[in-house]
């Protein structure tokens, strides 16, 4: 059971994480948590068997495979020359991990949880703590701490609680370190509801208020709906809320971090009516745009985050009572343009080798212009087509 201790923290002031001068800060009543346990066992969806899991799996064994011996994963591959590239992106690379967990969840082999283990264990090594300058714990990459490493190391503890139910990993204990991930991305919030989205923990400690990555504030409100599964501390509900009902005055885009957490606020807790409309403006421009998405030189990293947006949003309807079918062949054509780039499939007239599909069989090349496979396509594909899946139980379960 856990025990939340009222603690009081003003972030800004207490972290030194420093806005531009004139800029107020942000005074937020947090709580502190001394616990070994989790406080929620995972309630997750159960998949039915489809022949899509069988690609779920595919991309998985892909994943284990590229996997070097010390738990890193290989960022970017070309199957016709070998060429490899192993870490351009620790954000991507940490998402990663996250959707090697999720296959172990879909398919209910361990093999798949032992390798994202050791990739996690891996990435860890990159978390910095320093009380003196900053609130939390954040991921240190390319100079910085991002606000998107923070939200998405907390997405791959949780997806490891939802495949094994279990935050320890070897002397770590997983939920803490997800918290302390938690504090560092509500330090980073703005007055207004938004975010800065870079802080560099050295030399007295600045954000950097000119940095921007579109993504970000919606891998943020998901992580902040994950701490509160996870937790069911209250805190991290209402620090998601209010992140979303700023999230939702902005201008509508493409966003599949907000899908997943307007998807995961639906089934926790309940959504608005202003929430159910944004979904589906999200979705319109989806789909107003699946012409040109499913072109032969388009890549097939997009289209597989329209899956995941759709998908999503597909279930946040369906738990809001609100019109959910119309969306399912949408996804559903998404699926097939992403399959056909899953070798030893391609749609582009190559010749793929016994060989070949040995060494690189369930990995999702780019496009016919590219032959090669990235880690971010894949993690969005298993993490897409699992959302579908649920999607697809849910909605089994009411007929």
């Amino acid at each position: 059971m856990l025990v939340f201790a009222l603690a009081g923290l003003l972030f800004f002031r207490s972290s030194r994480v420093t806005p531009p001068a004139d800029t107020p800060t942000v005074a937020v009543n947090v709580t502190a948590t001394s616990t070994w346990t989790p406080a929620r066992i995972p309630e997750t969806i159960p998949i039915a068997d489809d022949p899509l899991k069988d690609s779920i799996l595919a991309a998985g064994d892909y994943l284990v495979r590229q996997q070097l011996t010390n738990g890193e994963l290989s960022y970017q591959v070309d199957f016709v020359t070998g060429e490899r590239s192993f870490s351009p992106s620790h954000i991507r690379l940490i998402s990663g991990t996250g959707a090697l967990f999720t296959v172990c969840r879909v398919s209910g082999d361990l093999k798949y949880c032992s390798a994202a283990d050791l990739a996690l264990d891996h990435y860890l090594e990159l978390l910095v703590t320093d009380p003196a300058h900053f609130k939390g714990t954040c991921l240190y990459t390319e100079g910085t701490c991002q606000l998107g490493g923070a939200a998405m190391t907390v997405d791959a503890i949780y997806k490891r609680w939802q495949a094994t139910g279990e935050l320890i990993l070897h002397e770590r204990n997983l939920l803490e370190t997800a918290i302390d991930l938690g504090y560092f991305i509500v330090s980073m919030r703005k007055p207004e509801g938004g975010f800065y989205h870079s802080y560099d923990p050295h030399f007295g400690g600045t954000v950097d208020d000119d940095f921007f990555v579109s993504y970000f504030p919606g891998q943020s409100l998901f992580a902040l709906a994950q701490l509160y599964e996870m937790t069911g501390n209250d805190f991290w509900l209402k620090q998601a809320h209010e992140v979303n009902d700023f999230m939702i005055t902005q201008p509508v885009t493409e966003d599949h971090w907000h899908s997943y957490g307007l998807g995961l606020l639906a089934r926790l807790d309940s959504l608005t009516k202003a929430d159910q409309a944004y979904g589906e403006q999200i979705a319109d421009t989806i789909i107003l745009g699946e012409v040109r998405s499913l072109d032969l030189k388009n890549t097939s990293m997009s289209t597989a985050t329209k899956i995941e947006s759709l998908a999503s949003l597909a279930q946040a309807l369906y738990l809001s009572n609100a019109g959910h079918e119309r969306l399912d062949p949408e996804i559903r054509t998404f699926i097939t343009f992403v399959q056909a780039r899953q070798l030893p499939h391609n749609n582009c007239g190559w010749t793929i080798t016994e060989e070949i599909t040995e060494k690189f069989g369930g990995g999702i090349f780019s496009n016919c212009e590219a032959t090669t496979i990235r880690i971010d396509g894949l993690q969005n594909w298993i993490n897409g087509v699992t959302a579908y899946l649920e999607y697809r139980s849910m909605i089994k379960v009411q007929k």
